[in-house]
């Protein structure tokens, strides 16, 4: 039974340092995936505050200030299919629920009056 019980303990061991080296690989392969260690990897995007006060942005090489694309954002008029449909069934459902609502309140109201009666 001991020595059972000491190949289960060593057996665990083993595994479970297989299991942090494993780990181990994978982050390091996940790093060098993602160019954190190598030296010829551009950086794609950098943001600098100017002198005056503005944040400047350069991205893949071309640079505009934070607030100019914002302002371009805000003017973009996009239309969003999926979210006009969300706001249209939102709405319907408002109404059905609200509709329902002031039918069960309303037949509420009629017996208490009939009770009072």
């Amino acid at each position: 039974m001991k020595r059972f019980a000491t190949k289960c303990f060593i057996l665990a061991f083993t595994l479970f340092i297989g299991v942090l080296a494993g780990m181990q690989l994978a982050n390091d392969g996940l790093k060098r995936m993602k160019g954190y260690n190598d030296p010829t990897f551009e950086q794609v995007a950098h943001i600098t505050n100017t002198k005056s006060g503005d944040t400047e942005a350069s991205l893949l090489g071309k640079t505009f200030t934070i607030e100019e694309k914002e302002k371009q954002l805000e003017n973009m008029k996009s239309f969003n299919v999926l979210s006009k449909l969300g706001d249209t069934v939102a709405i319907g459902v408002q109404k059905v629920t609200r509709f329902s609502t002031d039918a069960v309140v309303g037949k509420i109201q009629d017996i208490f009056q009939e009770l009072s009666k």
